[in-house]
């Protein structure tokens, strides 16, 4: 289910929005001003943001710009102005589209569906998710909330290889060829090491997935519910 986050110190926009996007089938994460939405973030991963431009602590601008520092997702701005230089600022802090105050809420989904889809168009098979552990196999970075990590090449081959095929369960040799390549005269161990290294560096960063061991075959990533 797509999720999307909603930050306006306007209850009444927050309620009107939540009650039109949760009819649509979005599952709706709520903050009231831009320190609670960064605070949502690191608990609950977000496919987009919907951001109003003036609210108290933080305002949009400054959130826009912290979302695009941690996050790859996209952001709709809300605005109650219509000037150029509102519209300005917004696309310099990186918002990627801008709906004025008050808007039509069928207008507010079709934008909502178009930046989805263009968004899922360049991720492609780049970016990984499961729950709130992003894996991104172009920068080669593991991202758990606002936490980068930048793990051993052969460690994240190897994580990126199991994220991408869930609950499959791969054999010690599938995994050496894939990942070692062919040609590897090592021994087949190997695998069981890194494996081990991955377990005890997520173990107290995410409880979004474990790596099983298929006794007798090899191994097999799998989400963990919640």
């Amino acid at each position: 289910m797509t999720t999307i986050l909603i930050v306006d110190d306007d209850i009444h926009i927050l309620n009107l929005v939540n009650i039109q996007l949760s009819n649509e089938g979005y599952n709706v994460l709520l903050a009231k001003d831009g320190v609670d939405a960064l605070e949502v973030l690191k608990k609950e991963a977000s496919d987009l943001a919907i951001v109003d431009v003036m609210m108290p602590f933080m305002d949009g601008f400054a959130l826009t710009k912290e979302i695009r520092k941690q996050y790859n997702i996209p952001v709709l701005m809300l605005t109650a102005k219509n000037q150029i230089e509102d519209k300005e600022q917004g696309f310099l802090a990186g918002t990627d589209d801008y709906l004025v105050k008050p808007f039509e809420p069928r207008e507010l989904l079709f934008r909502i569906k178009a930046l989805l889809r263009r968004y899922e168009h360049q991720m492609d098979e780049t970016i990984m998710r499961i729950g709130n552990t992003t894996i991104n196999k172009k920068s080669f970075e593991v991202q758990i909330g606002n936490r980068t990590l930048l793990l051993p090449l052969k460690e994240f081959e190897l994580l990126s290889y199991l994220f991408s095929k869930p609950k499959q369960v791969f054999s010690r040799e599938n995994l050496i060829e894939q990942i070692w390549g062919r040609d590897y005269e090592g021994d087949d161990r190997t695998v069981d090491v890194h494996i081990k290294r991955l377990r005890e560096r997520f173990s107290t960063l995410s409880d979004d997935f474990q790596i099983k061991t298929v006794r007798g075959v090899g191994y097999s990533l799998e989400a963990k519910r919640k």
